[in-house]
């Protein structure tokens, strides 16, 4: 007996090894639902928000390597995909969205909820298609599928709502041909590269995740040069830990050593990283950058030697062409100033720590007794986090204090919005890691409003008895918009949020929720909220006036900050 189109793509997804399918029932997609039901070893995971499944599935994508798959309905339901696959799409990892559509018959009518998904998905998707007809599969579906992963992208697949359950008169198992090969460029550009570095002085690494395969090359690098590491904040992952070259982030969330290594630096070497800040790159120094993705070669800043390859097979043909250097005073003043810089980080950590300020702007500036400092907040999760955790983190100033107090040793993972930058990340991604590693503790850092904003999936955290553990940075604040804010010389406007107590929204879904707001309580509190089976909420109430202050402070900020803290306090007056 024929398959129908629905067990087409429900069969080959099976075969992929993928194991979830998240999305939201309804309409065009009962076929689909209907054969991932009668289907062992596939699971449907029904969300309550499109875009909750989307990243979902994106996760899962980033955490395995593989294909992560998520479905919306016609027209509002696929809709709502869109932000989710945008940040798989800025990720670089490859997901697939199958969507409904109206019946054939109706397509180009402007009929009830039809969408154009072909039109929608334009910009997001490096492949998009509507199913035409039964005889396209799965033929259509093998290319959706090898252009989501060659491209480490997108693909959107559109079936018609009358087309899902019909048969083929042509049946064959689905065939993909993955083989993805290992590149690095021609022996003159390395040459090129090796000539450069040989004669630099002070060589300074910035690495990406594109680096991450490439850990033992890179370390082998950063000794032959005596190379301070910078890392971003997605290289955590896999080169924070055990690193005597790494001298952590740059950019906005970074610290003044990170900054200092790579402005002192004659020779920037980039491996693996598009980091987009231009502003945040040094002046005055060459460039060399190994991507494997050519048309980020230069990019952001302009590049002397531009390498086009996998970092791995590139550094192993540069590595024997270093001559290696005995002056290792850049690497030893980045790290000394590194260290310094966490000692202070460290002081600030602690509950009890008191800034000694005066006058009126204590008021304004100073940690309160009764709330609690968010730097303290993410050391405890630190500390009491298993080491082989996986970590997400909402957009915003959860994300700062992650990067800042969290440590990505052992096994640790780490995901988030780090190129999309979407609110409302780290609970949904939280979910699709959880049910890819079942047995590993999931952590999302959750920013008050960004949790807020897709309150309704703790309701499938529990239906499917996810053990999460979400922490909330409740400082009823859209804290990285007031600091934006107030940084331009701007008083707080519109960034207050009036929150419920997340501890008890939880309790009324049927998680655990524990609310927490004297600092004392703060160890005791993670610790209980780690060792509570099932999933937790952990609703922290911490200091909204906590600033992170960033790399390379300059005076138009600190004055803007200034002034817009004058403007505040004579507001308040007024009131």
């Amino acid at each position: 007996m024929a398959r129908t189109v629905a067990h087409v793509i429900v069969d080959a997804l099976k075969d992929l090894g993928v194991q979830h399918v998240f999305g939201v029932v309804g309409d065009a997609l009962n076929p689909l639902t209907d054969a991932i039901r009668t289907t062992d070893g596939l699971t449907w995971v029904g969300c309550r928000h499109e875009e909750a499944a989307a990243f979902a599935a994106g996760a899962q994508s980033q955490l395995s390597g593989t294909l992560g798959v998520c479905m919306g309905t016609v027209g509002p339901g696929s809709v709502h995909l869109l932000n989710g696959l945008y940040d798989a799409a800025k990720s670089r990892t490859p997901v697939l969205a199958v969507c409904g559509q109206v019946p054939l018959a109706e397509i180009g009518s402007d009929y009830f909820q039809e969408v154009d998904n072909d039109l929608l998905f334009r910009d997001v998707a490096v492949y998009r298609a509507t199913v035409t007809s039964p005889e396209q599969m799965p033929r259509m579906l093998e290319s959706a599928v090898r252009a989501a992963i060659s491209r480490q992208g997108v693909a959107v697949l559109t079936v018609p709502g009358d087309l899902g359950d019909q048969e083929l008169s042509d049946d064959r198992p689905a065939r993909f041909a993955l083989d993805r090969p290992v590149s690095r460029p021609d022996d003159p550009a390395v040459a090129e590269a090796a000539e450069l570095l040989n004669a630099a002085s002070r060589v300074t690494l910035l690495v990406g995740r594109g680096a991450r395969d490439a850990r033992t090359e890179a370390l082998r690098l950063a000794d032959q040069l005596a190379a301070p590491m910078v890392l971003t904040l997605k290289a955590k992952e896999g080169f924070e830990d055990d690193n005597c070259f790494q001298v952590g982030q740059t950019g906005l969330i970074g610290n003044p050593a990170a900054a200092h290594a790579l402005d002192s630096g004659d020779v920037l070497l980039m491996l693996g990283t598009d980091f987009p800040y231009r502003d945040w790159y040094p002046k005055g120094c060459k460039v060399v950058q190994i991507d494997k993705c050519e048309e980020h070669l230069g990019r952001r800043v302009p590049v002397d030697v531009g390498l086009a390859g996998d970092v791995g097979a590139t550094l192993r043909a540069l590595l024997p062409l270093l001559k290696g250097t005995a002056d290792r005073a850049h690497l030893v003043d980045a790290r000394e100033r590194f260290a310094h810089w966490q000692e202070g980080q460290q002081r600030l950590a602690d509950p009890g720590h008191e800034r000694r300020w005066t006058g009126k702007l204590r008021a304004a500036l100073d940690n309160r007794d009764h709330e609690i400092r968010p730097e303290a907040l993410a050391a405890a999760v630190d500390r009491y986090a298993d080491e082989d955790a996986v970590f997400t983190s909402d957009t915003g100033m959860a994300t700062v204090w992650l990067s800042r107090f969290v440590t990505m040793r052992g096994s640790r993972r780490l995901i988030g919005s780090y190129n999309l930058g979407s609110m409302a990340n780290a609970m949904p991604q939280a979910l699709g890691a959880q049910l890819w590693a079942p047995d590993r503790q999931i952590v999302a850092f959750c920013g008050d409003g960004g949790l807020s904003m897709l309150l309704g999936d703790l309701i499938t955290i529990h239906t499917y008895r996810l053990p999460v553990k979400l922490v909330v940075f409740d400082n009823r604040r859209l804290g990285m918009v007031k600091l934006e804010q107030e940084q331009a010389g701007l008083p707080e406007f519109g960034t207050e949020l009036h929150n419920p107590d997340f501890a008890a929204v939880a309790t009324a879904l049927g998680l655990t929720g524990i609310r927490v707001t004297d600092p004392a309580d703060l160890h005791d509190s993670v610790r209980r909220a780690f060792g509570t089976p099932g999933p937790v909420v952990l609703d922290m109430l911490t200091n909204p006036e906590e600033i992170a202050v960033p790399g390379k402070p300059n005076v138009a900020q600190g004055w803007g900050f200034a002034i817009a803290k004058v403007k505040e306090v004579l507001s308040s007056h007024e009131d």
